[in-house]
């Protein structure tokens, strides 16, 4: 019997890294085995005991990942043994109606795994065969583990339906809101970043965007001076604060379309008045589509996505606890990584 090392989340802010057997792929499935898997906010939540209900007390969380695939299930085909892979961690219901309407990424009864399912923190990870995205031969296995989150911004900024030349506010400099702007700008915006944290206000700055602080300049009076009082054409609101709420109608355009990425805990409250009076459009954003991860592979295989200022602290899964300890205590981290196996 051969066997392999996963770290399973135990309650209480603990994570134990225990020895288990090998999964062997079952029909329609395919083995992955890890490289990276990256900490992502959901993770964090996990951690927290915010998901207990949900996830339990003996899963493998993570789905930020990288890897190879290292054996195939009966029925699969166009895939080998050896191949760099990601995976979109996502098996929906596809008898409900939102995925007889097209829209399976958000069905009814979505199982995401690494939460409903075992996940990626584990040195072979088995998944439906549907999720798998191959890599170029080329790429590094640490720079494709953020795939998956630059899936979520490619998703973003396709449904603002953004234009070339178009003014850009992203409110919020975490990873999602970096990774937002960096695609926006790729996609011609001009984008401006709004964030409190001067560590993540540094980083963007590294990055090249231009930055405001809220806590110091008037983020309405500034955007109003940048755009000649026009205000912004699209706004993605990624803080999940409700001053970022109360931001995200204020620096709107007449027609702007604002972005909802951020996932609030509690009811914000919102201006509606403002969508009567200038006509604005806020667009729920949930996950990706497989296009998604198509252009964040392209995008990441191209340098557009600065991988390496992004990842700013990588752990071996040995020190699973010790890394979300110390994410969660650390005001400059921005991408924490767990190397969960080999380079390839």
């Amino acid at each position: 019997m051969s066997t392999m090392f996963a770290a399973h989340y135990r309650g209480n802010r603990t994570f134990t890294v225990d020895e288990k057997e090998v999964p062997k792929p079952g029909e329609g499935e395919v083995a992955v085995r890890i490289a990276y898997c990256g900490i992502c906010g959901t993770d964090m939540h996990v951690y927290h005991g915010n998901m207990d209900a949900r996830v339990g007390f003996e899963r493998v969380i993570g789905h930020e990942m990288s890897g190879t695939i290292d054996s195939i299930g009966a029925g699969v085909a166009g895939l080998s043994v050896g191949q760099k892979v990601v995976v979109r961690p996502l098996d929906p219901d596809l008898d409900c109606p939102a995925s007889r309407a097209g829209y399976p990424h958000i069905s009814h009864n979505l199982k995401f795994l690494g939460l409903d399912t075992d996940g990626a923190m584990q040195e072979v990870w088995t998944v439906p065969a549907h999720t798998i995205h191959i890599l170029p031969d080329d790429m590094r296995m640490d720079h494709a583990a953020l795939v998956e989150p630059v899936a979520v911004a490619c998703h973003d900024v396709r449904l603002s339906d953004l234009k070339p030349g178009e003014d850009v506010v992203v409110i919020g400099g975490g990873p999602i809101g970096v990774l937002v702007a960096m695609v926006a700008r790729e996609a011609g915006g001009n984008v401006v970043l709004s964030e409190v944290n001067p560590h993540r206000l540094a980083i963007a700055q590294k990055l090249g965007f231009e930055t405001i602080n809220p806590a110091e300049t008037d983020l309405k009076a500034a955007i109003e001076e940048r755009t000649q009082a026009k205000g912004a054409d699209v706004v993605f609101e990624v803080s999940g604060t409700q001053p970022g709420v109360d931001a995200m109608t204020a620096v709107a355009a007449a027609r702007a379309r604002i972005v909802m990425v951020a996932i609030h805990a509690q009811k914000p409250q919102i201006d509606l008045f403002q969508f009567f009076w200038r006509e604005l459009k806020l667009i729920g954003a949930r996950v990706y589509e497989p296009e998604d991860y198509d252009k964040a592979i392209s995008l990441v295989a191209s340098g557009a996505i600065d991988a390496d200022t992004v990842i700013t602290d990588v752990s071996p899964l040995s020190e699973i606890q010790t890394a979300f300890e110390a994410l969660d205590a650390s005001p400059t981290a921005l991408k924490s990584l767990i190397k969960v196996g080999a380079d390839a």
